[in-house]
């Protein structure tokens, strides 16, 4: 029986493709780029994205391509991608930034039209849809995440449309797992349990400022450094993770550790406990859409099609580097941040710069990403810090703007 069947069979039932389980969501997405993109290959990506997630398309020997995007989302703009930017690309990576889904539609008929793959991040989306289709289900293959997801802090999945291909992945993958070890089962277990058992006792804020001291965490920064000296090295070697583990790695180090019976149990128990969180998230949703300082994005789908049961719910905020700061004093870390853009972060060694930057310059630097299962003590917050709502010069915004929005006072 294939590693992890028993797993992938739930998220088969659930999203109806088929499913390949995985340590981690940026195995999966390896899985998928090194499947169906040929090296030395053009994938358009946003450039408001997790900095391993650009790690993962160079280790598949791919030259990332940043897209414009919307400054009420961080998603890919299609209108504004230019054609000959279309005419040279590979394939398209989305990223349905904490959830809120990319203009899935619009890409694909622009993969098909040109006739290439279009690959689906859906780390942050299980449970999202569009038109009644759950994001997942409209490319060639896409990749999820139960770290991101019932607080399960390990195994992904990489849905694909047909049986033969999901043996074939099957087999690559099996080919890149490392072999389990004791320990790692056993951080994997505890790691969850340690988590809220700081949430639980309020001692989130002391915990974050002893990692601080302690230099415990692997970001100093909203980003990784670098390093480019050895990331060039790196690009010799590429295609292959190994040599890009250093950073493939950070946050997650077992991210392809073949995983033991009792940690994949585990996973299993957590995922039968994905609707009450999806619907936990979605009642979050509603609460912070109604806020001032919510993203029309939000606000909007949230009018519509009812809320999305978002991994983060995305609130455009004045000064947000100092809101962050101030928040650990109410007991909440500020995670998900991709401050710089890729393309600022990387420079033009190794990504092809965006055509307009300055709507991800400015979505990443004011857009704060709250868990939407902290709803009513972030709102409490934020009122007692007094935080401002802004929003972008009508420059930013000419091109595209939410149904309905308007310019808010600051």
């Amino acid at each position: 029986m294939p590693y992890g069947s028993r797993l992938a069979a739930t998220m088969t039932r659930r999203l109806g493709r088929e499913c390949v389980y995985t340590p981690s969501a940026r195995l999966a997405l390896y899985l998928a780029l090194r499947r169906w993109c040929r090296p030395g290959g053009r994938v358009l990506m946003s450039p408001v994205n997790d900095d391993v997630i650009l790690f993962v398309v160079l280790a598949a020997g791919l030259r990332p391509v940043t897209a414009p995007v919307s400054p009420w989302d961080g998603n890919i703009d299609p209108a504004a991608v230019p054609e000959s930017t279309w005419r040279s690309l590979d394939a398209v990576l989305t990223t349905n930034l904490y959830g809120i889904p990319d203009r899935v539609g619009e890409l694909r008929r622009r993969c098909d039209q040109l006739g290439i793959p279009l690959i689906e991040d859906a780390a942050h989306a299980i449970g999202t849809r569009v038109a009644g289709q759950p994001v997942g289900t409209f490319g060639q293959a896409a990749a999820f995440s139960l770290s991101k997801h019932v607080a399960a802090m390990a195994g992904g999945f990489l849905a694909v449309e047909d049986a033969r291909t999901r043996r074939e992945l099957e087999l690559l993958r099996d080919d890149l797992l490392t072999p389990a070890r004791l320990r790692a089962d056993l951080e994997v277990t505890l790691r969850p349990l340690a988590r809220s058992t700081v949430k639980a006792l309020h001692l989130v804020r002391p915990t974050w400022r002893a990692m601080q001291r302690l230099g415990l965490l692997e970001r100093d920064a909203y980003r990784m450094p670098l390093r480019a000296p050895r990331l060039t090295l790196a690009a010799h070697e590429a295609p292959g993770l190994p040599p890009y583990d250093p950073w493939i790695r950070v946050d997650l180090h077992d991210y392809r550790v073949r995983h033991g019976a009792f940690v994949r149990a585990q996973l299993k128990l957590r995922l039968h406990r994905l609707d009450a969180d999806l619907a936990r998230r979605r009642a979050g949703v509603t609460l912070l859409a109604g806020t001032p300082w919510a993203s029309p994005a939000v606000r909007e789908r949230a009018g519509g099609e009812g809320p999305l049961p978002l991994f983060r719910v995305p609130l455009l905020v004045a000064d947000r580097d100092a809101l962050v700061e101030r928040l650990v004093g109410h007991g909440v870390v500020s995670g998900y941040l991709y401050d710089p853009p890729l393309d600022d972060y990387a420079g033009a060694e190794f990504v092809d710069p965006a055509p307009d930057p300055e709507p991800a310059r400015w979505f990443a630097s004011h857009v704060l990403p709250v868990d939407p299962l902290l709803a009513r003590p972030v709102t409490k917050a934020l009122t007692k810090e007094r935080a401002r709502t802004v929003e972008p010069g009508e420059g930013v915004t000419a091109r595209w703007r939410p149904r309905g929005s308007r310019t808010r006072p600051v």
